[in-house]
């Protein structure tokens, strides 16, 4: 008789490591790509060369089964637009179809450069076994084996083709001919195609050994020119795990080359250095309302002085968490408490911290908690706690499930009459001061420019909603202002870049006044002026409706800017825009963030942008984003429209401790004038979602930390 197996008896199995990458920095052998996927939220960079040939990669596993890359690229002796060695930039993306199962291999489809020039274009579908302590008869090969196979287009099905499996003649590439940029549909999957096939062999966990059958040809740099001399299909390579994160590797290379390799890996969840949080307070238990019923008397709050009391309490214990009240209302059984998170994250860990204080501090007759999250002047929402469910629910195997799902997010009204402000919340003054690295990049002459130097910013908030800001900077050393001068046709709003380099070593680079404020029920308002970047200044102003209980926002905003003089000081040129978008967000859930804006650019050009956001528990988002407008591919220029990643990384992620400050930075093929949009600090959305539901409940097991 079978009996039910218990989570005991059921077998268990040792997750895989991640996948090895190839010279393409994405899951494969040497050359050729395999079936396998990185895990999600996987950060790679990749460094390899051979043949004249080096290739920098950064790839992101976006979701499970989707991952992409962005690569440069520089060959030698290509002898392109007089340039000895020839730069290019390219984009990946891979889908993994099918997991590999106890029976099944796991299989990827891949486009490689597919937003590019095409120079490496091609498509592929790869298929990858895993064998663990393989065996034959009485031979066993200990460690971990890989098998894959796979069949390539484009220039993977340009050595041993089979054929065109789905007919059609392949448009030939030409780089002379080629903008980049767009995809080129009209290729994909077409023309002859080639097998590849390979083996790994991982001994430990150290060290890998690796053979390949390629089905690239290198006809551009063997055939076209003399870039390498291509002797046979097969490629060997060794591999060694330095670190947890790094992996090099040395290999010969289609019979006539030595090539190396080096990759760098990060994962959002393996931080660099654990967060180290204090554990809070507990939650204080009130005594029995029937063993002491005089506890629960209502009577302290007929006092008039009972508002300053409780803010007087409040205030110090807030403070020791990284919280500052603002403003605090008290009822005989229900309290309503305004506050600035300067500490965490995650606003729910901070609304968590506040409510733990106010059970600590509150008297027994108060039973509801309001607290009220307050960013920029803004109230955020309302976030409705009962006090009993705090009690009973700390210690529960579910305690984050379950908080959540008694927890009220509504809309913050307007502060009652009745309540105690914060004794000194304004005027508010903060500043900064240190090292600033500023990188170029793409310049065919010199891939990578930067300026180096130090910087000042600062802010004073002197009311509620209002803020002062600025950041003078000084240049102490760099050569961005080497780098190539415009050819644009458009207006130049952004390729002039080199010229406000020039311009002066100590520039202004922001100084502007803002205000912002709730005009009504689920609207939020801001109006600014000033310089609000090195390039343009002006005013501008913005509204926005969001409900806090719903994952749509919609935004307009209306500027009129002009333009910079290059010394960045106090004065403008003659060009003046008037710009402004109306934008759509949404929150899809599991932490991916759309947006959509529509409207009239800098450059005066009119389209849309596309953005698509993955943000993780612990704060990394990783982003993507297009431009189209009606400006032309040959108006745009190189690259054909505005594209590009974008980063922001937690500072705990890397030291280990609270922090509320992020690094950021967005990379773009190219910069050119068409689609590009004002920067403008503090536009609302970023400021008001945080204090929403969306992220609140997506971040409920902070609250009890």
């Amino acid at each position: 008789m079978a009996t039910a197996q218990t989570a005991e008896d059921a077998p268990s199995f040792k997750p895989l490591p991640p996948p090895t990458l190839n010279f393409y920095g994405a899951p494969g052998l040497i050359d050729m790509p395999s079936g396998e996927a990185s895990p999600e939220g996987q950060f790679t960079a990749t460094v390899s060369y051979f043949g004249g040939t080096i290739r920098n990669t950064l790839s992101f596993q976006a979701t499970p089964r989707i991952s992409a890359s962005f690569r440069y690229i520089g060959i030698q002796n290509w002898n392109s637009d007089g340039f000895d060695t020839y730069y290019d930039r390219s984009f990946d993306v891979r889908f993994l179809l099918f997991r590999e199962t106890r029976r099944w291999p796991a299989i990827t489809l891949g486009l490689q450069d597919f937003v590019g020039t095409g120079i490496y274009g091609g498509e592929y579908i790869a298929a990858t076994k895993t064998f663990q302590d393989a065996s034959a008869g009485s031979f066993r090969l200990p460690g971990r084996l890989k098998i894959t196979a796979g069949i390539g287009w484009g220039r993977l099905g340009t050595s041993g083709s089979i054929g065109s499996i789905f007919g059609d003649e392949r448009p030939r590439f030409d780089a002379s001919q080629s903008l980049g940029g767009e995809p080129a549909y009209d290729a994909w999957f077409r023309g002859p195609a080639a097998p590849f096939a390979g083996i790994e062999w991982a001994p430990n966990d150290r060290w890998g050994f690796k053979v390949e059958y390629s089905s690239d040809a290198y006809e551009p740099e063997t055939v076209q020119r003399n870039v390498f001399e291509r002797k046979s299909d097969f490629n060997f390579g060794v591999e060694y795990q330095y670190s947890e994160r790094l992996r090099i590797g040395a290999y010969y290379l289609y019979g006539s080359e030595v090539g190396i390799m080096a990759n760098f890996q990060l994962n959002p969840k393996d931080p660099v250095t654990p967060l180290q949080v204090a554990a809070p307070d507990p939650v204080l238990i009130r005594p029995s309302r029937r063993a002491n019923p005089q506890a629960w008397s209502t009577d302290w709050a007929q006092s008039a002085a009972a508002p300053t009391t409780v803010r007087d309490a409040l205030a110090p214990e807030l403070l020791e968490q990284g919280l500052i009240l603002e403003a605090v209302d008290v009822q005989a059984t229900s309290v309503e408490l305004r506050f600035r998170n300067t500490r965490y994250l995650s606003m729910s860990n901070a609304v968590g911290r506040a409510a733990r204080t106010l059970a600590n501090i509150m008297p027994p007759s108060v039973e509801t908690f309001r607290i009220v999250p307050v960013n920029g002047g803004l109230a955020l929402s309302t976030v409705t706690i009962r006090r009993s469910d705090l009690e009973a629910l700390e210690y529960d195997a579910d305690a984050s499930d379950a908080i959540a799902a008694v927890t009220g997010v509504t809309d913050a009204g307007r502060l009652p009459r009745t309540a105690a402000l914060a004794t000194d919340p304004y005027p508010e003054f903060n500043w900064s001061i240190g090292p600033y690295f500023r990188p170029s990049y793409f310049d065919p002459s010199n891939p990578v420019r930067f300026d180096l130097g130090i910087e000042a910013s600062a802010s004073y908030r002197f009311a509620r909603g209002w803020v002062i800001g600025g950041r003078i900077s000084h240049r102490l050393a760099g050569n961005v202002d080497g780098g190539r001068e415009s050819n644009s046709v458009l207006p130049r709003v952004r390729t002039d870049g080199v010229l406000y380099a020039r311009g002066a070593d100590t520039t202004l680079d922001q100084l502007y006044i803002s205000k912002q404020w709730k005009p009504r029920h689920n609207l939020y308002a801001r109006v600014s002026a000033g310089y609000f970047e090195n390039v343009f200044g002006g005013i501008s102003g913005e509204l926005l409706w969001k409900p806090a209980s719903s994952s749509l926002g919609i935004g307009i905003e209306a500027n009129y800017v002009k333009q910079r003089d290059f010394d960045q000081r106090f004065g403008f040129r003659d060009y003046s825009v008037a710009t402004g978008h109306v934008s759509a967000y949404y929150d899809f859930g599991g932490g991916y963030h759309g947006q959509i804006d529509v409207g009239r650019y800098l450059a005066g050009d009119i389209g849309a942008t596309f953005t698509l956001d993955r943000q993780f528990d612990n704060g990394w988002r990783v982003g993507g984003f297009f431009t189209l407008t009606d400006v032309s591919s040959e108006e745009f220029g190189e690259g054909s429209f505005d594209k590009g990643i974008r980063f922001s990384l937690p500072v705990n992620w890397f030291i280990g401790t609270e922090s509320r400050r992020r690094v950021s930075t967005t990379v773009r093929p190219i910069q050119r004038d068409g689609g590009a949009r004002l920067f403008v600090p503090g536009r609302l959305y970023e400021q008001v979602r945080e204090g929403h539901f969306d992220a609140l409940d997506g971040q409920s097991a902070r609250f009890w930390e």
